[in-house]
Protein backbone atom coordinates (compact mmCIF):
# COMPACT_ATOMS: atom_id res chain seq x y z
CA UNK A 1 0.00 0.00 0.00
CA UNK A 2 1.56 3.65 -0.89
CA UNK A 3 1.94 5.92 1.71
CA UNK A 4 -0.66 9.30 2.62
CA UNK A 5 -1.72 11.49 0.03
CA UNK A 6 0.75 14.21 -0.18
CA UNK A 7 -1.24 17.22 0.80
CA UNK A 8 -0.87 20.20 -1.44
CA UNK A 9 1.79 22.95 -0.54
CA UNK A 10 0.02 26.41 1.23
CA UNK A 11 -0.48 29.09 -1.69
CA UNK A 12 2.76 31.14 0.32
CA UNK A 13 4.73 27.29 0.43
CA UNK A 14 3.68 27.35 -3.21
CA UNK A 15 5.26 30.77 -4.20
CA UNK A 16 8.48 29.99 -2.70
CA UNK A 17 9.34 26.82 -4.17
CA UNK A 18 8.32 28.70 -7.64
CA UNK A 19 10.68 31.26 -7.00
CA UNK A 20 13.25 29.29 -5.42
CA UNK A 21 13.34 26.95 -8.71
CA UNK A 22 12.91 30.63 -11.18
CA UNK A 23 15.96 31.73 -9.41
CA UNK A 24 18.05 28.25 -8.87
CA UNK A 25 17.49 27.58 -13.00
CA UNK A 26 19.11 31.24 -13.31
CA UNK A 27 22.12 30.55 -10.97
CA UNK A 28 22.52 27.08 -12.08
CA UNK A 29 22.56 28.16 -15.75
CA UNK A 30 24.34 31.91 -16.02
CA UNK A 31 26.78 30.88 -12.76
CA UNK A 32 27.17 26.84 -13.04
CA UNK A 33 26.30 24.22 -10.28
CA UNK A 34 28.98 25.26 -7.77
CA UNK A 35 26.59 28.09 -6.51
CA UNK A 36 26.24 27.67 -3.15
CA UNK A 37 22.66 26.94 -1.92
CA UNK A 38 22.47 29.79 0.74
CA UNK A 39 23.62 32.30 -2.43
CA UNK A 40 20.10 30.64 -4.42
CA UNK A 41 18.50 31.22 -0.99
CA UNK A 42 19.25 34.49 -0.55
CA UNK A 43 18.69 35.12 -4.39
CA UNK A 44 15.34 33.73 -3.58
CA UNK A 45 13.99 36.25 -0.67
CA UNK A 46 13.71 32.65 1.19
CA UNK A 47 16.18 31.74 4.83
CA UNK A 48 17.93 28.52 3.72
CA UNK A 49 15.73 26.58 5.84
CA UNK A 50 12.83 27.15 3.57
CA UNK A 51 15.25 25.77 0.46
CA UNK A 52 15.93 23.02 2.66
CA UNK A 53 12.37 21.97 3.65
CA UNK A 54 11.23 21.96 -0.43
CA UNK A 55 14.70 20.50 -1.16
CA UNK A 56 16.65 18.60 1.82
CA UNK A 57 19.95 18.81 -0.84
CA UNK A 58 21.76 20.38 -3.28
CA UNK A 59 21.49 17.78 -5.74
CA UNK A 60 17.37 17.17 -5.30
CA UNK A 61 17.37 21.13 -6.49
CA UNK A 62 19.21 20.63 -9.24
CA UNK A 63 16.79 17.04 -9.88
CA UNK A 64 14.27 19.61 -9.62
CA UNK A 65 15.63 22.09 -11.51
CA UNK A 66 16.20 19.49 -14.86
CA UNK A 67 12.41 18.54 -14.18
CA UNK A 68 10.72 22.00 -14.56
CA UNK A 69 13.02 22.50 -17.85
CA UNK A 70 11.87 19.52 -19.18
CA UNK A 71 8.13 19.87 -18.12
CA UNK A 72 8.87 23.69 -19.48
CA UNK A 73 9.96 22.10 -22.84
CA UNK A 74 6.79 19.58 -23.07
CA UNK A 75 4.29 22.56 -22.56
CA UNK A 76 5.52 24.37 -25.29
CA UNK A 77 6.31 22.18 -27.48
CA UNK A 78 2.85 20.80 -27.28
CA UNK A 79 1.80 24.70 -27.69
CA UNK A 80 3.70 24.82 -30.56
CA UNK A 81 2.22 21.94 -32.13
CA UNK A 82 -1.45 22.84 -31.71
CA UNK A 83 -0.68 26.70 -32.87
CA UNK A 84 1.87 26.37 -35.35
CA UNK A 85 2.13 25.16 -39.24
CA UNK A 86 4.23 21.69 -39.10
CA UNK A 87 7.10 23.01 -40.28
CA UNK A 88 7.12 26.39 -38.30
CA UNK A 89 6.53 23.50 -35.21
CA UNK A 90 9.50 21.46 -35.74
CA UNK A 91 12.05 24.10 -35.90
CA UNK A 92 10.90 26.10 -33.45
CA UNK A 93 10.93 22.69 -31.39
CA UNK A 94 14.17 22.15 -32.58
CA UNK A 95 15.49 25.46 -31.35
CA UNK A 96 13.78 25.43 -28.02
CA UNK A 97 14.77 21.53 -27.25
CA UNK A 98 18.48 22.92 -27.88
CA UNK A 99 18.21 26.38 -26.50
CA UNK A 100 16.11 25.11 -23.04
CA UNK A 101 19.05 22.17 -22.99
CA UNK A 102 21.94 24.80 -22.07
CA UNK A 103 23.80 23.14 -19.24
CA UNK A 104 22.45 19.88 -18.86
CA UNK A 105 25.76 18.30 -19.11
CA UNK A 106 26.97 19.85 -16.28
CA UNK A 107 23.82 19.63 -14.40
CA UNK A 108 24.05 15.65 -15.15
CA UNK A 109 27.74 15.41 -14.30
CA UNK A 110 26.69 16.74 -10.71
CA UNK A 111 24.06 14.31 -10.48
CA UNK A 112 26.45 11.79 -11.60
CA UNK A 113 28.69 12.77 -8.92
CA UNK A 114 26.64 12.97 -6.44
CA UNK A 115 25.24 9.50 -7.18
CA UNK A 116 22.03 10.51 -8.32
CA UNK A 117 21.17 8.83 -11.59
CA UNK A 118 19.83 12.02 -13.93
CA UNK A 119 18.57 9.76 -16.67
CA UNK A 120 16.17 7.99 -14.09
CA UNK A 121 14.10 10.92 -12.50
CA UNK A 122 14.03 12.48 -15.85
CA UNK A 123 13.04 9.54 -17.71
CA UNK A 124 9.27 10.05 -17.75
CA UNK A 125 9.59 13.88 -18.99
CA UNK A 126 12.29 12.88 -21.35
CA UNK A 127 9.69 10.19 -23.15
CA UNK A 128 6.68 13.11 -23.66
CA UNK A 129 8.99 15.05 -25.54
CA UNK A 130 10.73 11.98 -27.46
CA UNK A 131 6.82 11.26 -28.28
CA UNK A 132 5.82 14.90 -29.44
CA UNK A 133 9.19 15.28 -31.07
CA UNK A 134 8.04 11.85 -33.19
CA UNK A 135 5.06 13.66 -34.07
CA UNK A 136 6.50 17.20 -35.01
CA UNK A 137 8.98 15.08 -37.07
CA UNK A 138 6.21 12.83 -39.26
CA UNK A 139 4.33 16.04 -39.43
CA UNK A 140 6.84 18.06 -41.08
CA UNK A 141 8.09 15.18 -43.18
CA UNK A 142 4.51 14.70 -44.47
CA UNK A 143 4.29 18.61 -45.28
CA UNK A 144 7.69 17.85 -46.83
CA UNK A 145 9.77 20.22 -44.63
CA UNK A 146 12.23 18.06 -43.36
CA UNK A 147 13.91 14.89 -44.78
CA UNK A 148 12.21 11.70 -45.01
CA UNK A 149 15.02 9.77 -44.41
CA UNK A 150 15.57 10.90 -40.53
CA UNK A 151 14.42 8.93 -37.92
CA UNK A 152 13.70 10.12 -34.21
CA UNK A 153 17.38 8.72 -33.06
CA UNK A 154 19.48 10.68 -35.55
CA UNK A 155 16.86 13.73 -34.55
CA UNK A 156 17.82 12.97 -30.69
CA UNK A 157 21.51 12.96 -31.83
CA UNK A 158 21.52 16.29 -33.84
CA UNK A 159 19.62 18.13 -30.83
CA UNK A 160 22.53 16.71 -28.59
CA UNK A 161 25.13 17.51 -30.76
CA UNK A 162 24.16 21.01 -31.69
CA UNK A 163 23.21 21.62 -28.16
CA UNK A 164 26.73 21.02 -27.25
CA UNK A 165 27.86 22.90 -29.86
CA UNK A 166 26.10 26.17 -29.33
CA UNK A 167 26.98 25.90 -25.65
CA UNK A 168 30.68 26.59 -26.83
CA UNK A 169 29.06 29.57 -28.62
CA UNK A 170 27.32 31.31 -25.70
CA UNK A 171 29.28 34.35 -26.23
CA UNK A 172 28.63 34.50 -29.71
CA UNK A 173 24.67 35.11 -31.28
CA UNK A 174 25.78 35.10 -34.20
CA UNK A 175 27.85 31.99 -34.23
CA UNK A 176 24.73 30.46 -32.96
CA UNK A 177 22.60 31.74 -35.61
CA UNK A 178 25.47 30.29 -38.35
CA UNK A 179 25.24 26.78 -36.44
CA UNK A 180 21.52 26.53 -36.87
CA UNK A 181 20.94 27.51 -39.97
CA UNK A 182 23.48 25.30 -41.22
CA UNK A 183 21.67 22.29 -39.62
CA UNK A 184 18.54 23.19 -40.48
CA UNK A 185 19.63 23.50 -44.10
CA UNK A 186 20.70 19.78 -43.33
CA UNK A 187 17.49 19.10 -42.13
CA UNK A 188 15.35 19.83 -45.06
CA UNK A 189 14.82 17.77 -48.56
CA UNK A 190 16.95 18.24 -51.76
Amino acid sequence: MGGAPERPLRADAARNRARLLDVATEVFTTRGVGVPTEEIARAAGVGVGTLFRHFPTKEALLEAVMVRRLETIATRTARLAARAEPAEAFFACFRLVVEQSSGKSEFTRALAAAGVDAHASLRESSAVIQAQLADLLTAAQRAGAVRPDLGLPELVALLVGTGAMTEHLETDPSARERIFAVVFDGLRPR
